[in-house]
């Protein structure tokens, strides 16, 4: 599914993310994250050992709330699921996403050492708002 301009547009700047995958037991976990696209597909930035990285090894099914910071009654609703999860790019991807998040280079939170994850996602269903 192609992904509309106005969600390209909102994923070229810094609005809000939230991510749902499903825990083993069948209930939601919800996260807020980064967001970014290569144009076709969504792209969240995360590190290895996070919980919404087993989720989403176990389900690739994956629901991405993305609202426009300005006016968050704005929004794109994407149900999807996960075509890769992969290192190679993470860590310059996450350079990238501190930019446009924080206005400088990521802080590292939890240490250099973290493995960075690059998640892709194919939307299968977009609905909006606003």
């Amino acid at each position: 599914m192609e992904l509309p301009g106005g969600l390209l547009i909102l994923l070229g700047e810094p609005s809000l993310c939230f991510v749902a995958t499903t825990m083993p037991d069948g209930s939601p976990h919800l996260t807020q994250t980064w967001a970014d696209t290569d144009g076709t597909h969504i792209l969240i930035n995360t590190a290895e050992g996070f919980q919404k990285v087993r989720n989403l090894r176990r389900d690739p099914r994956v629901a991405v709330t993305i609202s426009d910071r300005d006016r968050p009654a704005r929004y794109f609703a994407v149900r999807g699921r996960v075509l890769d999860i992969t290192t190679e790019g993470a860590a310059e991807h996450i350079e990238k996403l501190a930019h446009r998040y924080l206005g400088g280079p990521y802080p590292w939170y939890s240490g250099r050492d973290q493995v960075r994850l690059l998640v892709t996602i194919e939307a299968g269903r977009i609905r909006t708002m606003g």
